[in-house]
């Protein structure tokens, strides 16, 4: 194992849905990046990434979302979310409704910190050079590879890499891993009956592996599919790619 400690600092950017929901993943994440040398700082000044407004079509209202995004963390080298949704989001729709505004200025701005925005797993491959964290976590596992850190974030197949290296684990493939969950942000909430049977579909597949855990980079998609694990009592725990990242031999996070 190799783990570059040259005291990078890090901003996090924890994700709205994080902070209010499921605050043990950035938690994890700082536990993560400590360990492996960083310093982790949390701009206070972060909100929403706008994401939810401008799928839905407010774009005038996602704009000043952008601003903040931009003022929180325009003074980092390095930004990093333990979200594919999210950071894709940055990615590709902020620069987008800086455009829609018409703000020269912004989107300039806009252009220097997409640039140094990272999804967990990317920053830890491409920036530190990791693959094994020195996790430990003794269990079966079966990895749902979201839609949005595949097709917008682009983050490929940096977590079978991370995972794979993670000491006792039993990492088993999943059937049609590809498709959909049904999250899809306001998706679920406009056609819910589509949203549920496409998540019925992936926890069936899910079960079929014999997994104790469902793991995925975005907590958004696993609550979606959790809800159907958890209701159908099928004993499948899920959790988030940090929070087995961050665990290591000899106790418990």
């Amino acid at each position: 194992m190799t783990i570059r400690t040259d005291g990078l600092t890090v901003a996090l950017f924890a994700t709205c849905i994080n902070d209010v929901m499921f605050p043990g993943t950035p938690r994890a994440v700082v536990e993560l990046l400590e360990r492996l040398g960083c310093r982790v700082e949390f701009p206070m000044e972060q909100t929403c990434c706008g994401q939810m407004f401008t799928n839905t079509g407010y774009f005038d209202a996602a704009v000043p979302n952008v601003r903040n995004y931009v003022k929180a963390f325009s003074g980092y080298e390095y930004v990093v979310g333990p979200s594919g949704s999210c950071v894709g989001a940055v990615r590709h729709q902020h620069p987008m409704l800086a455009d829609h505004a018409g703000d020269a200025g912004l989107a300039a701005e806009v252009d220097r910190v997409v640039a140094r925005t990272y999804d967990l797993s990317e920053f830890l491959v491409d920036v530190l050079g990791v693959t094994d964290v020195g996790a430990y976590f003794p269990h079966r596992v079966t990895y749902h590879p979201t839609c949005h850190s595949v097709r917008v974030a682009k983050v490929g197949d940096r977590p079978y890499q991370l995972l794979s290296k993670v000491k006792g684990i039993d990492l088993v493939a999943l059937p049609d891993a590809d498709q959909c969950c049904g999250f899809g942000g306001t998706f679920s909430v406009k056609n819910p009956d589509v949203s549920v049977a496409m998540a019925a579909d992936k926890a069936r597949h899910v079960m079929e592996t014999g997994a104790e855990y469902l793991v995925t980079g975005d907590n958004a998609c696993l609550m979606n599919i959790g809800g159907i694990l958890h209701r159908q009592n099928s004993g499948v725990r899920p959790i988030h790619l940090a929070e087995i990242l961050a665990r290591t031999e000899g106790g418990e996070r």
